[in-house]
C-alpha cells in the first residue's frame, strides 16, 4: 500500500484533530492539545499523519518523547494510540515504520503503546507480537501508565433507560442528592482553586499523589476553551463539596479527575455529579462514557474495591484493555532502562507506603 507519512507543524492542527475526533479509536490523549500539555511537563510531542496516494488521512499518532536523566537517551510513548485500524496490517506497519524512522533519528530506546483495545482481541495480540512488540505485565491495580481496567457505559439509550439499568442503590443515591439539594453546575476558571482544595482533601484521605495546581490550570486553559474538556462542580448549601474534570473527543467522554470533600459525603454528591456528566456527554453527541480506572483485583478485601463498586453501580461494562506493549529499538539501553524503572518504581512504592502510614 502506497502511503505518505508526514510529521506535522502547527498549521496541521485542525486537520489532525478532525481525524482523531472522527476515528472510532480516536482518543483525548491523542489530541494535538494533549501533546501541548505534556510538552510543558518535560515531554516533546511529535504528531504524525499517514495519507494514501489520494491524500486521504488513514492514520494519525501523537508520539511523546522524553529524554531520560543519566541515561541520556529518549523513550517514545504513544498514549492510547496510534489512531489507526490496527487490524489492517499494512496500515499498522506503515505507521510503525514512520515512527521507527523518527526513533532512529532521535536515538530512542523504545516505543511504548497501550491501545484502546479490549484484551480479548487475540488477533491484535498476535499481530503486535509478529510485528516485534513485547507485551508488558503491569499487574491488576494502577501499575501501568494508563489504567488497564475501566468501566465503560453505552449512553446511547435515553435517560430513563440508563437510570433503570443502574444498580438500585446508585439510582437511589442520585435521587437522594437531588432531594437533599445538591446542585451540579458547569465549573468556571474561577472555581479551579476551590476544586484543587477539595482534590487535595481527596488525595490525603485516599493516600495518593496529586499534581501541582498549575497542571490543572494548564488542562483547563488548554482543553476547556477548545471544547475538549469540562469542569463540573457540586454545591451544597452554598459550598463546593465535589468536582470533576471530563475530557471529550468525538463521540466519547472520559471521567478523568474527581474530588470530594470530607464534609457532606452523606448527601451523595459523587453519584449526582456522575449522572450530570453522563447527561452532558449525551447532550454533546457522545455515545460512550468512560469511568476510567478500577482495579482488576475484584476481591472485596482489596482497598480499591469501593471504587469498583461505585463505578459498577452505573451499569457500565467492566473492560480489560490489551495492556502496554514495548517496541525495542536499542536492546542494551532498553535493559538499562528496565533496571532504572524498577529502582524508581521501588522508591515510589516506598513513598506511597510512608504516606499511607501517616
Amino acid at each position: 500500500m502506497e502511503t505518505i507519512a508526514r510529521w506535522l507543524t502547527e498549521k496541521d492542527r485542525e486537520n489532525f484533530n478532525a481525524f482523531i475526533c472522527s476515528h472510532p479509536k480516536g482518543h483525548a490523549l491523542q489530541l494535538w492539545e494533549w501533546g501541548e500539555i505534556k510538552g510543558r511537563t518535560g515531554w516533546k510531542p511529535w504528531r504524525l499523519l499517514l495519507e494514501n496516494k489520494n491524500g486521504d488521512v488513514i492514520a494519525a499518532a501523537t508520539v511523546l518523547e522524553r529524554r531520560l536523566p543519566l541515561i541520556g537517551a529518549p523513550i517514545f510513548y504513544c498514549p492510547r494510540g496510534p489512531v489507526v485500524d490496527m487490524h489492517n496490517q499494512a496500515k499498522l506497519t506503515a505507521v510503525m515504520d514512520a515512527i521507527k524512522d523518527l526513533a532512529k533519528k532521535q536515538k530512542a530506546i523504545l516505543l511504548k503503546i497501550d491501545p484502546d483495545i479490549p484484551s480479548e482481541d487475540q488477533v491484535l495480540s498476535q499481530l503486535l507480537t509478529a510485528a516485534g512488540f513485547k507485551k508488558m505485565d503491569n499487574g491488576k491495580n494502577f501499575e501501568g501508565v494508563q489504567p488497564k481496567f475501566v468501566f465503560r457505559l453505552d449512553i446511547s439509550p435515553d435517560e430513563e433507560v440508563l437510570l433503570a439499568n443502574m444498580n438500585q442503590k446508585t439510582r437511589y443515591n442520585i435521587r437522594l442528592a437531588i432531594k437533599k439539594g445538591v446542585h451540579i453546575r458547569i465549573g468556571t476558571r474561577t472555581d479551579l482553586p476551590e476544586f484543587y482544595r477539595v482534590l487535595k482533601e481527596t488525595t490525603e484521605r485516599d493516600n495518593f499523589l496529586v499534581r501541582s495546581y498549575s497542571y490543572f490550570e494548564d488542562i483547563y486553559d488548554t482543553l476547556v476553551p477548545t471544547g475538549f474538556g469540562q469542569l463540573f462542580i457540586a454545591e451544597f448549601e452554598g459550598k463546593i463539596i465535589a468536582g470533576t474534570l471530563a475530557f471529550v473527543t468525538g463521540d466519547k467522554a472520559w471521567y478523568i479527575y474527581g474530588a470530594s470533600s470530607n464534609s457532606y459525603r452523606n448527601v451523595m454528591p459523587n453519584y449526582l455529579i456522575q449522572w450530570e456528566m453522563i447527561r452532558w456527554a449525551k447532550a454533546n453527541g457522545c455515545s460512550l462514557y468512560d469511568f476510567r480506572g478500577v482495579s482488576g483485583d475484584l476481591s472485596e478485601d482489596n482497598p480499591l474495591y469501593g471504587l469498583y463498586k461505585f463505578k459498577k453501580g452505573f451499569n457500565g461494562e467492566f473492560t480489560e484493555f490489551i495492556g502496554e506493549w514495548d517496541f525495542v529499538y536499542r536492546p542494551f539501553m532498553y535493559t538499562i532502562w528496565q533496571i532504572a524503572e524498577k529502582v524508581y518504581s521501588g522508591k515510589l512504592k516506598g513513598l506511597l507506603a510512608k504516606l499511607r502510614g501517616k
